[in-house]
């Protein structure tokens, strides 16, 4: 990994932390960022770990001691892979690789007329209710995005809306002084390919002098490489139990 590579990885890990932390406001969880990691005080929301290193190198047995393991599902991000939790009982959920767009990348005028929806920033709970069931799309998780995240300054959740106003795309972006990190990418009527279009589309305009960042695996991988970004490392997510 280059020096580069290095400073982006740090970067997209402690935006990643912040995203987290607003997760956990959200759902009434306190969390602490320390040199090396940010953990929840209690158990994270579902699909959020209670931990993201911030660091390589960062104290295993330190870090397990800061999250609750009390209760079944305990996770941690670990941001650069350098991790054995094994000994602690975690085992390894999955690998993925943290992303990067430069923000000198312009969105091509192609992909601007693929995106073919309007788009706004959730600030109402209604609108919010309605981005959280598209992206849900019946699973029964659309609950996990609360109202408190409205309130969250550097927290957007983009909606892409059809011509009859319906909600069938969008991401959430969450800014930090020199990135800006995208999750959570999805589209109703077609897969990543037909999300990015608009989701690049608002960040462009939202968010023009800052570069992208994120993570992805497998198919949603190889689809944000041909939207522009570039994999800059590894990262795993540890699980405790079965």
């Amino acid at each position: 990994m280059t020096t580069s590579q290095q400073s982006l990885v740090r970067a997209a890990a402690r935006n990643n932390a912040e995203w987290c932390a607003a997760m956990c406001r959200a759902h009434g969880v306190a969390g602490e960022s320390g040199g090396e990691a940010w953990a929840a005080a209690g158990r994270a929301p579902v699909y959020y770990p209670d931990a993201v290193t911030l660091e390589p190198g960062a104290d295993s047995d330190a870090l397990v001691a800061r999250i609750d393991m009390g209760s079944p599902g305990a996770s941690v991000k670990d941001s650069v892979a350098d991790l054995d939790l094994a000994e602690a009982g975690f085992r390894v959920l999955f690998e993925a690789q943290w992303i990067h767009r430069p923000a000198t990348v312009a969105v091509p005028a192609r992909q601007r007329e693929q995106a073919n929806l309007a788009w706004d920033v959730a600030s109402d709970p209604e609108t919010l209710r309605a981005w959280a069931l598209a992206w849900d799309g019946g699973a029964g998780n659309a609950g996990l995005f609360r109202d408190g995240l409205l309130a969250e300054p550097e927290t957007f959740v983009i909606a892409g809306r059809s011509g009859d106003g319906r909600v069938v795309a969008g991401a959430v972006a969450t800014r930090s002084e020199h990135v800006v990190g995208v999750s959570n990418v999805f589209r109703r009527d077609g897969g990543p390919d037909s999300a990015w279009p608009v989701v690049l589309h608002a960040l462009d305009r939202l968010f023009p002098a800052l570069p992208v960042v994120g993570y992805e695996s497998g198919d949603d991988l190889e689809a944000a490489v041909r939207h522009g970004f570039e994999p800059v490392g590894p990262l795993r997510v540890w699980l405790h139990g079965g």
